[in-house]
């Protein structure tokens, strides 16, 4: 089988690496006799950005699911009980749910908790969602096909993007409140998180979300390379002042000392950070989030009990 320009791992490699260094795993699973699998290692694996973005961030593994070998994965090990050359092995049948497709391409993350199919061959525009939403943790929060819909609008059909939502920097935000106090939603991201472009183009601007965070909050855009002075609540935070954090320190006040990128920060009208929310949210996720702020739900209510009274209205 050839390689293209990924640095496949064996099953043992690439386990061992994660033990040292915690990496989504992308498994291509194959077999000799599949002519898209070899075309899917001369076309889309042999891409230079997408080799690279894959050597950097994931643990890839070539996987022949016909193999006789023993493989141990995940603390089991697998063979396979087949007699004829073409016999699946195991690990490929479970892996796979009993539907031998290929090429495979399974991608791995959360300690081995998350794990999402795709069948069939993959061009370069159909991997690159997949890939940032195993390694941008969107999963924790998106459905794929949501994501990948929103993906698309993104970075290929942007004709279909208008900006309706109101951005401000933190200090605008922070200016007008002393005259007009509203609360703040803070955007904290970075311009190499592909997943953050995603929700500032297409969830924020999401017609009903633009419209409530416009008559209801400020938006702030923070990036966390940004360079400003900001004074806030008395303090001020400058560029380099903490050491050896390479982004602005007001990223850290904004997250509770607990950056993830992207973030959500909440702020009352009084400046008090009610809540930080981690990952990317999608439109269904984040509308009701917002009115429970809002209207100050959360100062009376659960979050489950609101939730379960906002999604009643909708309907």
């Amino acid at each position: 089988m050839q390689h293209g320009l990924v640095k496949w791992m064996t099953f043992k490699e690439a386990q061992e690496a994660n033990k040292k260094q915690s990496r989504p795993l992308l498994i291509d699973v194959y077999t000799d006799w599949c002519g898209w699998c070899k075309h899917m290692v001369k076309t889309t694996y042999s891409d230079p950005g997408l080799a690279n973005y894959i050597n950097t961030y994931f643990y890839p593994v070539q996987f022949d699911a016909e193999t006789h070998d023993t493989i141990e994965y995940n603390g089991m090990k697998y063979w396979n009980t087949g007699t004829e050359k073409k016999s699946p092995h195991q690990l490929a049948v479970k892996m796979l749910n009993g539907q031998l497709s290929y090429p495979s391409t399974i991608f791995v993350n959360n300690n081995f908790q998350f794990n999402l199919l795709s069948q069939g061959y993959l061009d370069v525009k159909k991997i690159e969602p997949l890939l940032i939403f195993t390694v941008e943790n969107v999963f924790r929060t998106t459905q794929y096909e949501t994501f990948r819909e929103n993906f698309e609008r993104t970075f290929y059909d942007t004709s279909k993007i208008k900006d309706d939502v109101k951005w401000y920097t933190i200090n605008e935000a922070l200016a007008l409140q002393k005259t007009k106090p509203k609360k703040i939603i803070v955007d904290t991201y970075a311009s190499f998180c592909n997943s953050c472009k995603v929700m500032s183009k297409t969830v924020y601007n999401n017609k009903d979300v633009a419209k409530y965070l416009n008559d209801n909050f400020y938006l702030v855009d923070l990036n966390v390379e940004f360079k400003e002075d900001v004074e806030f609540k008395g303090q001020v935070f400058k560029t380099g002042q903490v050491p050896n954090y390479p982004f602005h320190p007001i990223t850290l006040e904004m997250t509770r000392k607990n950056l993830t990128i992207p973030s959500m920060s909440v702020l009352n009208e009084n400046l008090d950070i009610v809540d930080v929310i981690p990952f990317y949210l999608d439109e269904e996720v984040l509308l009701p989030v917002l009115h429970f702020y809002g209207e100050d739900k959360y100062k009376t209510m659960k979050w489950e009990d609101f939730l379960k009274e906002f999604k009643e209205g909708k309907k």
